[in-house]
């Protein structure tokens, strides 16, 4: 969960700092000065018990005014939302025992404010003309655009595969539990391929994020790609999960985010998540749904239904047996959703064993 906040933070702050923002523009301006900053993103008593000396601007943030004030030695005290200067020539004195590997005086001092403060500090280098972000322990260099664009096009290519791959496994498997034949394996082959997606999705999305408006033909893509994948990573936990609990599903959604790539890769280690025997034998084992993800592919049919059908029949072979009179016993279905939910089982699965046999 800390690492979590972390990579939140992270993404806030270069959020501030992409292309095509007011500080972007500014801190450009410094690097093609070679002037050097220290840009404090954040104020208050944390921020004035560092500082020494200085003088108060009070102004509205621009990338002229604060290419200018960084031709004087002193840091730059910027509002958190970087919409107001609040002070410059800022002499900023943290705590000399707060680790640090940077062995320049401006980037050492940048992270240790930043860790002590706990807002974001930026670092503009005179002699390199590079840009470090410090936010709290994390440091992030800022890497020119096209760098950038080439990294993200590249990521965003290998994740448009891995979906294909996923849609395949996931269509597969379908039709295995239609017929009632999907084993654990099945199953966990497609935990593993939305475990995958998602994981190159995240970094696609840090990618996209240090691009600002230069990325966003690219988060359209990214955000068509990936919609209804973390839904339907949920409802597969739910259908498969030994415990039919509320808690164990969020809890198994979680120890899944936190498996180690090596553990990812191991049949077992997801077999254990999911709260079944982590054998071979157990893995070879019939896996029956209780129907969520299937039931959730039906037009209109609200989730608060879904879970009711599911309750009152237990597992997914049954709803498909069940009559019109067994699903109008079913509180909250009458007989145009009864209806609607024969037709449109009956429509998906001749549609999966259709892809599947195809």
């Amino acid at each position: 969960m800390a690492q979590d906040r972390s990579i939140d933070a992270l993404r806030a702050t270069l959020l501030k700092v992409a292309p095509g923002t007011a500080l972007r523009e500014g801190l450009e301006r410094i690097l093609r000065a070679e002037t050097g900053a220290l840009i404090v993103l954040g104020e208050g008593s944390v921020v004035d018990a560092v500082s020494s000396s200085g003088f108060r601007i009070e102004e509205d943030f621009t990338p002229q005014r604060v290419g200018e004030l960084a031709k004087m030695d002193g840091a730059i005290i910027v509002s958190a939302d970087a919409s107001k200067i609040r002070q410059a020539n800022v002499h900023l004195v943290p705590d000399p025992s707060i680790p640090t590997q940077e062995s320049g005086t401006r980037h050492r001092t940048a992270e240790r404010v930043a860790r002590q403060t706990g807002f974001p500090v930026i670092a503009c280098s005179q002699s390199m003309k590079i840009v470090t972000v410090y936010v709290d322990s994390t440091k992030w260099v800022l890497e020119d655009v096209g760098a950038v664009l080439a990294r993200a096009n590249q990521a965003l290519q290998t994740l448009e595969r891995y979906k294909q791959r996923l849609d395949e496994v996931s269509a597969n498997l379908l039709a295995l539990e239609v017929e009632d034949l999907a084993t654990l394996r099945d199953v966990i082959t497609v935990l593993q391929r939305i475990e995958m997606v998602q994981r190159i999705a995240a970094e696609v999305e840090g990618l996209v994020v240090e691009l600002g408006t230069e990325g966003r033909l690219m988060r359209l893509q990214l955000d068509e790609m990936m919609g209804g994948v973390d839904a339907e990573r949920r409802m597969l936990v739910r259908d498969h999960l030994a415990s039919r609990r509320q808690r164990a599903v969020d809890a198994a959604l979680v120890e899944l985010s936190s498996l180690s790539p090596e553990d990812l890769l191991d049949p077992t280690a997801l077999a254990r998540v999911l709260g079944h025997l982590a054998t071979p034998e157990a893995l070879d084992a019939s896996s029956s749904p209780r129907g969520y993800r299937i039931l959730s592919r039906i037009p209109r049919l609200p989730s608060a239904v879904v879970d009711r059908i599911v309750s009152e029949f237990g597992r997914l072979s049954k709803v498909m047996a069940a009559s019109m009179d067994d699903l109008l016993g079913v509180e909250g279905v009458g007989a145009t959703r009864a209806a609607s939910v024969k037709e449109g089982l009956v429509r998906l699965a001749e549609s999966s064993i259709l892809d599947r046999y195809l």
